[in-house]
């Protein structure tokens, strides 16, 4: 049994509402507590076999240097959660370095870009959002998928019936239900292409906050007005176990967000041998090879979406090729485990005070 006062790394915890930067926290949980000892600051969404402390037991923790006389690393990912750590090291003179992982492909803020200053050490997931920073960041780090969890289908045809939806084509669009995630993006395309194929259906998965929900009430007037409420179906939130198998329905999962910093459902729906219809956000238009995985579209362009999803649903033959393509393509280059790998040397290359 590994001790509380051995813990070596401290992953800060604060999002109070599941996101994609939870999801991606807790799949590499279990990869990560191979390699050493951690704990988690905040116990929200968190599995019960992980250890969780609260902001007391973070400062009581950290009081003190590890018995090897090294410093405990404090990993974050939110503005909260390096405050968390500057209060902590500060204030109540926790020993500890902190890492800041960087997503965002937006100019931070005069605030968030002093709180970036005070980290130890900055990581970034792609090139993109590093060209952000004010300084170059310590190592580039893609995100990655749980190949455990989200993997091609032997049918992708009767994984699709296992769902009981209309039709036999399944595109899937995953995450909060809200404008910056371009669903409306999606319903405009479908709207435009599904009166030509009665046999695909659009599934929008996710959930829908209180102050959304006029967004969403828009987009189920317009489906309304199309007569298509049982081929674009709002499935609402669904749970973590739920998800592989939703995944493993689609044959294409669409990605059509306004503003992303990374945006993992794209490669999860590539892992499950989906093509892949993304806006040029986040990471996607560094990574997806269009043409051969799917296609990645302009930023908030309905008819470029309705020109590629009506390719994709026409030529089913080659759509299925590009799930094949895709899903090889992760499995070779983005699974969740070379990320762990990556993000544990580098905790401890900053643990031993060593030079990047």
């Amino acid at each position: 049994m590994r001790s509380l006062e051995e813990v070596e790394l401290i992953i800060g915890n604060s999002g109070k509402n599941f996101s994609g930067v939870t999801s991606i926290t807790i799949q590499l949980l279990s990869y990560q507590y191979k390699e050493i000892n951690l704990a988690v600051l905040g116990s929200s969404f968190i599995p019960d076999e992980f250890k969780t402390i609260n902001f007391y037991q973070f400062i009581k923790l950290t009081k003190n240097k590890l018995s090897n006389g090294k410093n405990r690393i404090f990993f974050t990912r939110r503005n909260d959660e390096m405050i968390q750590g500057l209060i902590a090291k500060y204030i109540f003179g926790s020993k500890i370095k902190i890492i800041f992982l960087s997503t965002a492909q937006r100019n931070h803020t005069k605030f968030t870009k002093w709180l970036i200053s005070k980290m130890d050490s900055v990581i970034s997931t792609s090139k993109k959002a590093a060209s952000y920073l004010v300084k170059e960041p310590d190592a580039i780090i893609p995100h990655g998928v749980d190949l455990k969890r989200f993997s091609s289908p032997i049918n992708k045809e009767d994984s699709w019936d296992k769902l009981n939806f209309p039709g036999t084509l399944g595109i899937g669009i995953f995450g909060r239900v809200r404008h910056s995630k371009g669903i409306d993006i999606l319903v405009d395309a479908a709207i435009n292409i599904l009166p030509n194929y009665p046999f695909a259906t659009v599934i929008i998965c996710g959930e829908t906050q209180i102050e959304d929900q006029p967004y969403k009430k828009k987009i189920i007037s317009k489906i309304e007005k199309a007569n298509l409420e049982d081929r674009i179906i709002f499935l609402g939130k669904k749970t973590f176990e739920e998800l592989p198998s939703l995944f493993q329905g689609m044959t294409v999962v669409a990605a059509l967000s306004r503003n992303e910093g990374y945006g993992l459902t794209p490669f999860e729906g590539m892992a499950s041998g989906a093509a892949v219809l993304t806006s040029s956000e986040g990471v996607w238009d560094e990574i997806i090879r269009d043409g051969i995985d799917g296609y990645v579209v302009d930023t908030d362009d309905v008819n470029q979406t309705s020109e590629k999803l009506d390719l994709l649903i026409k030529n089913s033959s080659k759509t299925k090729i590009m799930g094949e393509n895709a899903a090889e393509y992760v499995k070779q280059n983005f699974s969740i485990e070379t990320e762990a790998k990556k993000l544990i040397g580098h905790i401890r290359h900053v643990q031993n005070n060593e030079t990047f």
